[in-house]
């Protein structure tokens, strides 16, 4: 498959600015520390990157649900990704596809690939001639790998926090993993990307609902402090699926509590008090959502305009009463 030329290895080494500095798109470079790890409860799946290198999600994290979630990095052979899901979609486990993909890849001294299967079953796997600090820790139901560390704590801070974690849901337990790494000392480089991608047990009914969480942050001073504040922005908006869904049902109660849940996560986010707002007055409770609607018109008029629209689309069931008294806030 791919095969990393030993001029290119030495020019890396070397420092050669002319050189090294050349992006070759059949051959990135993503030396990293990585995590593939699968909740035993729930079945879910994740895999968590972070690179000192642009945009690393684009190329080591891999995911299909109830079918597996993979990392390819060091000299990246991108084909690991689709190959190995297609391999283990096919029913062959972690360990055998994997196996099969490195027996066939000339590069393989280069690679630090993981694979992890809806079943549980995982493999790592380090070659030869990755750049130190580099290694892997396969345990139950979960792989961290690293290359090119600073030290050699990282491999195992990654391991101690993910099984001290236990008690928290797959994405932020796998988050917390990442974190312990860069505390450790990370990559030798410093720290640019990150990626973050949870898929289920099971297939989706559409291709659309494959990702449960799919993260990415491509380039930023504190790419996991990023990943951490977008993961609790997602679990939020969960919360507002989820209020969206009981209001189409009449589940006023249930919609409540679940924009009340987004709400007190993002306090100052307009869009979460609005909707919760719409709630309020669509079931009944006028009084109650209009000191909100007053709040948000005073932030910004705009959402007085959208009210003033909302009832030609369906999304607001008010007497006209009514409407004026919002719209006159």
């Amino acid at each position: 498959m791919k095969k990393i030329t030993p001029i290119l290895i030495l020019l890396i080494m070397t420092g050669n600015h002319a050189s090294a500095q050349v992006y070759k798109k059949t051959e990135p470079l993503a030396h990293t520390y990585s995590i593939v790890a699968r909740d035993a409860v729930t079945g879910e799946m994740a895999v968590a990157v972070q690179s000192h290198w642009f945009s690393v999600g684009t190329i080591v994290s891999w995911g299909k649900s109830g079918v597996g979630v993979i990392a390819t990095q060091s000299f990246v052979n991108p084909a690991f990704g689709p190959d190995g899901l297609s391999l283990m979609e096919e029913g062959l486990d972690a360990e055998t596809a994997l196996k099969q993909l490195i027996a066939l890849d000339e590069g393989r001294d280069f690679r630090q690939v993981a694979f992890l299967d809806t079943h549980g079953n995982v493999y790592a796997f380090t070659g030869a001639k990755c750049i130190a600090s580099a290694g892997h820790y396969v345990g139950e139901n979960f792989s961290v790998q690293a290359n090119m560390m600073l030290n050699d704590h990282v491999i195992p801070a990654m391991r101690n926090a993910y099984e001290e974690h236990a008690y928290l849901p797959l994405a932020e337990r796998v988050l917390e993993a990442m974190k312990a790494a860069q505390a450790a000392g990370g990559d030798i480089r410093g720290k640019q990307s990150a990626v973050l991608l949870v898929v289920s047990s099971t297939p989706p009914p559409h291709p659309w609902m494959d990702k449960l969480v799919d993260l990415r942050v491509d380039d930023h001073a504190e790419p996991l402090a990023e990943l951490e504040r977008l993961l609790k922005v997602h679990r939020a908006y969960d919360h507002m699926n989820r209020g969206d869904l009981a209001m189409e049902v009449g589940d006023m109660e249930l919609a409540m509590q679940e924009y009340g849940a987004a709400e007190q996560m993002f306090p100052d986010n307009l869009e979460m008090k609005y909707w919760k707002a719409i709630g309020l007055a669509n079931s009944g409770r006028l009084n109650e959502a209009l000191p909100v609607f007053r709040e948000i018109f005073q932030a910004d008029d705009n959402w007085r305009e959208l009210t003033r629209r909302l009832p030609a689309a369906g999304l607001l069931d008010l007497p006209e009463t009514g409407l004026k008294a919002i719209l006159e806030l």
